[in-house]
């Protein structure tokens, strides 16, 4: 996964995606000073202004995270005639994205201004109209929206809505139908308490709040709330919904599955335009054909960087990639698993479309001759397993004296290859009971051995897998190892 993020996304054919997000356009302004002491004409800090910023809001901020990925990126959506639609499309040309679809209409661009006083937010002042645009400025945005779709076909649209009028459900139903004629899969930020303006989306990236509206649950009984999400899969026709939790991670939820990755441990500053970064992130990690728990996975990391920042900043790949590189030590322990996180795990990735890779053994004193086969193993298919034999079963094969690294030092130095996805112990005479446990593609034994006594090979064979016989490197075992060293 890294190395699509370092390389910005690219789509399976190599391209640069492109995404076409569509909503509520938003300047945000930030007045930045000092508190030093209290008013004296009213219980309230003063706050001495030292700075002005403004960043792009809303769907702009969507936007932001998808250029700062490396995408390219359209965004379509309306501005006023006045200075804070100018800001805004000075915002978005120094961060690369084109102003073309910005539509300019008499009602006056959405700004929230916030007061920030000794890096604490005092107060927020709104200014907006909200309420559906006029017919005669819908069909504007939706001709244009059409005419970016037939003139270049992107890899994925997302809708905003921050119920500031841009979508009503005849714009989110408009074009859900004409992305999803294109075969182009939709993305949806939510709003509000009907979802059905929604139906027929690919996916939705509601908040636990928000999905606790829409379900009509309490937001603080999460067995309710996943089960209502499960709901809105069904009854709206989606591929799923991903629920963002908070400090409890994210949620990944299909018709019959859910899949819960937990968030890292980070100090929180400001969750503004957390969601931005979550549904820019999944929509680019599933543009660059990344299954749906890897996109969950970036997008999780994505979100915690922008919370232990103050406003609302995107997150830039370069910052993707460095926590995903400072995250690695954990993610290689993550990949020790038990048979019931590695059964759920194998099926994830078969949902996926992942072609799933068995192998096992001691993997005692590891030498070149295992990471050689390992690696030869992994590239039969898109992950791969590789059952552990636990101390007490090393030492039934190979004798008392075996093994010579205890089962925990084996496991977590297999989790380090890249090659390995997945390490499973197993205490079993043979793998036989993990394997279909499992039900792997593809079960991999080194071509010392013929495959008719490959245990499991006839299991896998009976749906539909495969069986490899690797070359072993001659010279490299770890009997021989232990002779040498007498």
């Amino acid at each position: 996964m890294v190395d699509a993020v370092r390389h910005g996304f690219p789509t399976p054919a190599g391209r640069t995606p492109r995404a076409l997000v569509v909503g509520d356009l938003i300047l945000d302004r930030y007045l930045w000073g000092e508190v030093e002491r209290i008013s004296p004409e009213a219980p309230v800090p003063v706050v001495r202004l030292g700075r002005e910023t403004v960043r792009l809001g809303g769907a702009g901020n969507v936007a932001a995270n998808l250029a700062g990925l490396g995408l390219r990126v359209d965004l379509y959506g309306h501005v006023g005639e006045d200075f804070d639609g100018r800001a805004l499309a000075t915002e978005l040309a120094a961060a690369g994205i084109a102003a073309d679809g910005l539509l300019r209409g008499p009602r006056p661009t959405i700004s929230k201004t916030r007061v920030i006083g000794s890096h604490q937010q005092m107060i927020r002042l709104d200014r907006e109209e909200t309420g559906a645009f006029p017919a005669v400025e819908q069909a504007r945005l939706l001709d244009a929206v059409r005419a970016a779709l037939a003139a270049d076909v992107p890899d994925v649209v997302i809708l905003s809505d921050y119920a500031k009028g841009c979508l009503p459900a005849e714009v989110c139903q408009a074009v859900i139908a004409m992305a999803r004629g294109a075969g182009v899969p939709v993305l949806v930020d939510p709003k509000g308490s009907d979802y059905r303006k929604y139906r027929g989306a690919t996916g939705l990236t509601p908040n636990k709040r928000e999905a606790a509206e829409a379900t009509g649950v309490s937001v603080r009984d999460t067995e309710a709330l996943l089960a209502g999400v499960a709901g809105l899969v069904r009854d709206l026709g989606l591929d799923f919904v991903a629920l963002t939790r908070g400090e409890e991670g994210l949620s990944l939820v299909r018709a019959g599955s859910q899949v819960h990755l937990p968030a890292r441990a980070r100090q929180v500053f400001d969750v503004s335009g957390a969601g931005d970064t979550v549904i820019a992130s999944l929509a680019a990690g599933l543009a660059a054909g990344l299954g749906l728990e890897e996109a969950g996975v970036l997008a999780n990391l994505a979100a915690g960087i922008v919370v232990g920042k103050v406003g609302t900043v995107p997150v830039e790949a370069w910052e993707l990639a460095r926590e995903m590189e400072r995250q690695g030590g954990i993610s290689q322990a993550d990949k020790i698993c038990d048979w019931t996180r590695a059964r759920a795990q194998v099926e994830a990735w078969h949902r996926d479309g992942r072609r799933v890779v068995f192998t096992n053994g001691c993997f005692d004193l590891l030498h070149a001759g295992h990471v050689g086969y390992l690696e030869q193993a992994r590239k039969l298919g898109d992950r791969l397993v590789v059952g552990l034999n636990t101390d007490a079963s090393v030492s039934r094969l190979k004798g008392p004296a075996r093994p010579v690294i205890h089962e925990a030092d084996r496991a977590r130095v297999l989790a380090a290859l890249e090659a390995v996805d997945a390490v499973v112990l197993f205490g079993e005479e043979t793998p036989l009971d993990l394997i279909l446990a499992l039900r792997p593609d593809v079960l991999v034994k080194g071509d010392d051995y013929r495959e008719d006594q490959v245990v499991g090979a006839a299991e896998v064979k009976s749906w539909g897998g495969s069986v490899a016989l690797i070359p072993v490197l001659a010279g490299r075992s770890t009997t021989g190892i232990i002779a040498k060293l007498g």
